[in-house]
C-alpha cells in the first residue's frame, strides 16, 4: 500500500474494511509510474464515494458527537451540509434512517413528469378549459360546483384532478351591478 493510502488507514481505524480497501485502490493510481486510463479513475474515485457514502462510521461519529452535547447546526457544518441534510441522513434510529434513505431512493427512481393516463384533468387545464383562473377553479370545487379527486399513485406522488364536463351544478352568472 503507498504511504498517502497507509497514513490514511492508520489514521482512519474507524473506517470500514470496504473502505479501505476503496482508499487503497485510489492510492495506487497515485503512485504507479503511469496514471490509470481516465475511466478506471472515475471507477476507483466512484468506488471510493459509494463506500464512503455507506461508511457506518459516519453515524457513529455523529451519535457521539451529539451525545457529547454538539448541536446540530454543529454536526451539519462540520460534515458540509445543510442542516436539513445532516438531520436527514443521521437523525433517529437505523430503522428510520434506512427507511428514509430507501424512500429516496425510490423517489430519486421513478419518472420525474406527471403521468398522462391519469382520470380527469388537472387544475391547469381544467381553469384553461373553463376560461377561469386556477384559484377559481378551487373556489368551484370548494363550494360543491366542480367534482374533484385526490389520486395517489403507487410510489406516492398525489395529484389533484378535476372534471369540469362533470359540474354539479350550473353557475349562476350575476346580474347588474
Amino acid at each position: 500500500m503507498c504511504e498517502v493510502a497507509t497514513n490514511m488507514v492508520r489514521t482512519m481505524p474507524y473506517l470500514s474494511a470496504a473502505t479501505h480497501a476503496a482508499l487503497t485502490q485510489l492510492a495506487k493510481g497515485e503512485v504507479a509510474d503511469e496514471l490509470p486510463d481516465p475511466l478506471t479513475r472515475v471507477s476507483d474515485i466512484r468506488m471510493l464515494t459509494v463506500a464512503l457514502e455507506a461508511e457506518q462510521a459516519m453515524l457513529v461519529a455523529v451519535r457521539e458527537a451529539l451525545a457529547a452535547g454538539s448541536t446540530w447546526a454543529q454536526i451539519s457544518e462540520a460534515a458540509g451540509l445543510g442542516l436539513a441534510a445532516a438531520k436527514w441522513r443521521w437523525q433517529g434510529t437505523d430503522e428510520e434512517i434506512s427507511a428514509r434513505h430507501e424512500a429516496g431512493r425510490k423517489r430519486s427512481a421513478r419518472p420525474s413528469s406527471v403521468p398522462t393516463d391519469l382520470p380527469g384533468m388537472s387544475v391547469a387545464e381544467a381553469a384553461e378549459a373553463l376560461g377561469v383562473s386556477a384559484q377559481a377553479v378551487y373556489l368551484r370545487v370548494t363550494r360543491g360546483q366542480l367534482r374533484s379527486e385526490t389520486v395517489t399513485l403507487d410510489d406516492g406522488r398525489s395529484y389533484k384532478r378535476v372534471f369540469p364536463d362533470l359540474e354539479v351544478r350550473p353557475l349562476r352568472k350575476r346580474v347588474g351591478r
